[in-house]
């Protein structure tokens, strides 16, 4: 099956392993695959600071939502919004009813997984000649972007646009933004951005996290908050057995005693460490400043938590009774892709990006039709409802050169509202699958690409604005269903911690402070390392600057106050 996806914003535990999937072309423009030690920034040679509170008010464009197209399943407590309905192409709306772009070139440089297209393609022809605007893509290779970024950042010599991810936004590249991007506020703060009503409907949470250094630079990625890590499991092999989805973490820890038989080459599951996160209701751990909450009037940070270490202890027993699949327990699952392996029943559960709800679903479907995943609710570790936190609202950015001139500056927001089209638009299906007939078909209400629409529409136009997070399958209705409601009966548990939404840059002397720790717990939950180690692990992280680090957020807040619940 090709990619027949609408993205969703989600975050992944891997990103190397979410790139893996079959629908990284739809999937890894998400907003997602911020899970990793890196994330977040530091503003080398400054103090760090934030673009939050009530100043922040008045950068923010004002929020209009579209009505061009209503969804089968609004939004709701952070979640997507979903079709579930088959594509008509003869009622697909106009969201964009006459060309903004003034027929200049724009030059954006982007990050690109696979192969780029040549220059001249069907797919860059039709989007230039609808936005009216010549742009020149200056594709990277998306596994070594972050060096690329800070050579080019570096230099004198900036494209016109630049992506960058959430992940990439480590060491010097926060302060770079500041200094080497221009600011849209006067193009799209308040009233100013109806001229573009596309991102006029770009929720307002998105546009906060597009805040770097007092003002308005990013053109974001909108993702839903509700997390986007799900315990995918094996529906149809638990229905043949009579497994039942577990309520509370004992309840998990007796269902994989059950299910695991290694003389049978059968195990119960991977790595369940973000799920035991989630299960035991740490802090999200995904994006800075997350990490951090306002706790009974104390600042705390989430590896000081007792359910931090509840949660390592509970993944590290299911380690040491055997019930992960060895692959995990070496450390390969994270490099490797777990499809066929979980297609072939070796495991029946893993925790990963949404995503592969569907992608999974799509590969298997020709060749095992009684195939079927499913997402389980996340449990409470004691059997009650679960304490999730919210993830970001935005996690991919296109930023636009100082350098660049109004014209500019205008053709490149004339190429984000065509790309931040909604669903069921036709600028969205242009952006999302191309020329109908040439890079895909319509067959029964399903669009599929051809191998010229799989070779040319991946990652490029899609990278520089998107609309509100969407879940649509038109060739797997239910999935699409399914990963919405789930994300809505999560989002009923989700809160958001006190530095929700806000854009924050930790002063330089604090970028490396948290780096190891992903890597003690991978350590732990394989017997490798002790609790005591983690312990005093964070005993040391206090002494050499994380009190300091806690006394610095602690005025943010007091000069900010938290973010909105």
């Amino acid at each position: 099956m090709t990619p027949n996806t609408a993205t969703s914003g989600t975050s992944a535990p891997s990103r190397r392993s979410f790139l893996a999937s079959t629908a990284v072309a739809a999937a890894a423009v998400a907003g997602g695959m911020p899970l990793l030690a890196a994330c977040g920034g530091s503003d080398s040679g400054s103090g760090g600071g934030t673009s939050a509170g009530k100043s922040a008010k008045k950068l923010l464009p004002a929020y209009v939502a579209t009505n061009v197209v209503t969804p089968d399943i609004a939004a709701k407590n952070g979640s997507a919004v979903g079709f579930t309905s088959k594509l008509d192409i003869a009622s697909l709306k106009t969201s964009v009813p006459k060309k903004l772009g003034k027929g200049g070139k724009v030059s954006i440089m982007s990050p690109f997984w696979g192969s780029p297209p040549k220059s001249d393609n069907a797919y860059y022809k039709a989007m230039n000649d609808l936005i009216g605007v010549d742009v020149e893509w200056q594709n990277q290779d998306g596994n070594t972007y972050d060096q690329k970024l800070g050579a080019v950042l570096a230099s004198s010599d900036i494209p016109d646009v630049v992506v960058i991810p959430g992940w990439n936004m480590g060491g010097k590249i926060p302060s770079a933004i500041i200094g080497k991007f221009a600011d849209l506020g006067p193009y799209l703060s308040g009233d100013a951005i109806k001229q573009y009503p596309n991102l006029a409907a770009i929720p307002t949470d998105a546009w906060q996290r597009s805040l770097f250094g007092g003002k308005l630079r990013g053109l974001p990625q909108p993702s839903p908050y509700v997390t986007g890590i799900v315990p995918l499991y094996r529906k149809d092999i638990f229905d043949k057995e009579g497994y039942q989805v577990p309520t509370s973490a004992d309840e998990f820890m007796a269902l994989c005693k059950e299910i695991t038989n290694a003389k049978a080459k059968r195990w119960a599951c991977l790595d369940m460490k973000w799920t035991a996160f989630q299960s035991f209701g740490v802090l999200s751990g995904s994006e800075k400043p997350l990490g951090w909450n306002l706790v009974d009037g104390k600042l705390v940070y989430r590896i000081e938590t007792p359910e931090y270490l509840e949660a390592l202890e509970w993944t590290r027993k299911l380690f040491a009774a055997g019930y992960v699949h060895p692959d995990a327990k070496l450390g390969k699952s994270a490099a490797t892709d777990p499809g066929p392996k979980f297609a072939a029943g070796e495991f029946l559960i893993y925790a990963q990006n949404i995503s592969q709800w569907w992608s999974r679903t799509a590969e298997q479907a020709t060749q095992n039709p009684n195939y079927k995943i499913w997402g389980m609710d996340i449990f409470g570790h004691d059997g009650g409802s679960p304490t999730l936190w919210a993830e970001q609202p935005a996690g991919i950015f296109a930023f636009v050169s100082k350098k660049a001139s109004e014209s500019v500056i205008r053709d490149v927001l004339a190429v984000a509202n065509v790309t931040a089209a909604p669903y069921g638009t036709k600028e969205y299906m242009l952006t999302n699958y191309g020329v109908e007939g040439t890079h895909y078909t319509v067959k029964n209400g399903v669009p599929t690409k051809t191998d010229q629409g799989n070779n040319e529409v991946i990652n490029a136009y899609v990278m520089v604005a998107s609309p509100t997070a969407t879940i649509a399958h038109p060739d797997f209705p239910e999935v699409a269903k399914a990963q919405v409601e789930w994300q809505q009966r999560m989002g009923a548990f989700t809160k958001k911690s006190s530095f929700y939404g806000m854009q924050i840059t930790e002063p330089s002397r604090y970028t490396n402070l948290s780096n190891d720790f992903e890597q003690l717990e991978d350590d732990i939950v394989r017997g490798r390392k002790k609790i005591s180690d983690m312990q005093q692990a964070v005993s040391d992280w206090k002494s050499k600057g994380g009190d300091q680090l806690r006394d610095w957020y602690k005025k943010l807040l007091d000069e900010n106050g938290p973010a909105a619940s």
